[in-house]
């Protein structure tokens, strides 16, 4: 709208020029020369008048415009978008100008705020976190930004240059600032004469022609201890109540023994030993001490697997071996085993051995929670996901198992089967570890569960 304002604003003046300086030209041209001079004057001299007006008159209206529009690119210039241009005098292309120059302004001071509030609120969530974040200039070394987080891990009290922990600790300086870590790398560093472990990882980006080097650094020392203490408290706890349960019947029952032999010691006569009842006892001290050792062994075995014979096999053989293995007993139970294979010919790089293990113990687990099911079904099936990973999976409709204990059931002796040793899936995690891979579980109490091994 001003722009159109403008333009016939524009080509009116341009047009009174044109015609003052073709009156001028023309009454010059027809001028007879005989006249006097005083009489050419006064003929030509209302053109040339009118033809100074115009040229001055549409110099001013195209100078004043530039000038409005100098007064707002320098204002720009110098990011002042503070400025208020009158809407409401001087001609209507002018006050559309102004309109527009307004609404320009009030359109970047509404982004510059919606910048700064985003830009505080960032900086508030990355001095929350406690992860250190420190960004800074490679060749000067000065510090762009940089949390509390970052300065506390390092025992530092203020940070502008890196060169300031160069000249304190250059070991440090070495391992954090010149090392390269585009992974996370996990790193020991001393803090205080402390030696702490750290999570390394960092960038480098570019803004117009300076360089920047991002670095996240991560304390996971005291997320270690804290998951080891939580592993110990959960072990211990169930080892104490392995331990306890086999030691208190054996610690009664050899009291009761040894009361009775003492009393005939004393007097033989009214208190006559029963060999009989002291071989039984003896015998049950001997099972619980049995039962005692045997636990302390399957502890044991938990360490003995560190390292793997891996070898690539196809999954249908793979089945095949199992189905061998476990069809005699099941069918004793009236179990169906069923072997599924949706990628064949699938293969898999694994210590055929120990995953063999591990789908033995997954399928016994199943097999005992299919007991007093209505036409038990185990399923073990293999497939290929979308991101290449291969997938074992043991399937059953048994009974499940109950949501309050399910993230329970790796911890090493954790067991609900009075047989139990609660060894079984502890192993088959450790196993699957070792293979770089995992082992998941979903189930539903009453209607089934399903393990899958993800290599």
């Amino acid at each position: 709208m001003a722009y159109k304002k403008y333009k016939l604003a524009l080509i009116i003046r341009a047009l009174i020029l044109f015609f003052s300086l073709t009156g001028l030209a023309i009454s010059i041209g027809t001028l007879d020369f005989k006249l006097d001079v005083p009489y050419k004057i006064i003929i030509i001299i209302p053109f040339i008048v009118l033809a100074i007006f115009s040229f001055l008159n549409l110099f001013k209206f195209i100078s004043s415009r530039f000038q409005e529009m100098d007064d707002f690119f320098e204002s720009v210039k110098y990011r002042d978008f503070s400025r208020w241009y009158n809407e409401n005098s001087g001609a209507d292309d002018v006050k559309e100008l102004h309109k527009g120059f307004n609404e320009v302004n009030r359109t970047v001071l509404e982004i510059n705020k919606e910048k700064e509030t985003q830009h505080l609120y960032l900086k508030k969530i990355l001095e929350l976190i406690q992860t250190g974040i420190v960004a800074y200039n490679v060749e000067s070394g000065k510090i762009l930004w940089v949390n509390d987080a970052f300065k506390k891990q390092l025992n530092i009290p203020s940070l502008k240059n890196i060169r300031f922990i160069e000249n304190r600790n250059p070991k440090l300086y070495e391992t954090i600032f010149i090392e390269n870590h585009t992974t996370n790398d996990t790193i020991n560093i001393e803090i205080n004469n402390e030696k702490a472990q750290f999570l390394i990882a960092n960038s480098i980006f570019e803004i117009e022609t300076d360089t920047f080097k991002l670095i996240i650094l991560q304390n996971i020392e005291e997320t270690l201890n804290k998951n080891e203490s939580e592993a110990w408290k959960k072990l211990l706890s169930v080892m104490t109540h392995e331990i306890m349960n086999s030691i208190a019947p054996i610690s009664s029952l050899a009291e009761t023994l040894q009361s009775k032999v003492e009393l005939s010691i004393e007097d033989s006569t009214n208190n006559p030993l029963d060999m009989n009842d002291l071989d039984i006892g003896i015998e049950s001290i001997k099972k619980r001490s049995e039962g005692l050792l045997k636990f302390a062994k399957t502890y044991r075995s938990l360490n003995k697997i560190t390292k793997l014979n891996l070898s690539t096999i196809l999954v249908d053989e793979l089945f095949g071996n199992i189905k061998t293995l476990m069809r005699p007993s099941l069918e004793g139970k009236n179990i169906e085993l069923v072997f599924e294979n949706e990628n064949a010919p699938l293969e898999v790089e694994i210590d055929t051995y120990l995953i063999e293990q591990v789908l033995i113990n997954l399928i016994l687990n199943a097999v005992e929670a299919c007991k007093d099911i209505e036409n038990p079904k185990i399923i073990l099936k293999a497939q290929k996901t979308i991101e290449g990973q291969s997938v074992l999976k043991i399937i059953d409709n048994g009974k499940g198992i109950p949501d309050e204990i399910i993230e329970n059931v790796f911890v090493p002796f954790f067991t609900t089967k009075k047989t139990g040793s609660g060894i079984g899936l502890s192993l088959c995690k450790q196993i699957m570890l070792l293979h770089k891979g995992k082992i998941l579980i979903k189930s539903i109490e009453d209607k089934g569960t399903s393990v899958s091994l993800v290599f």
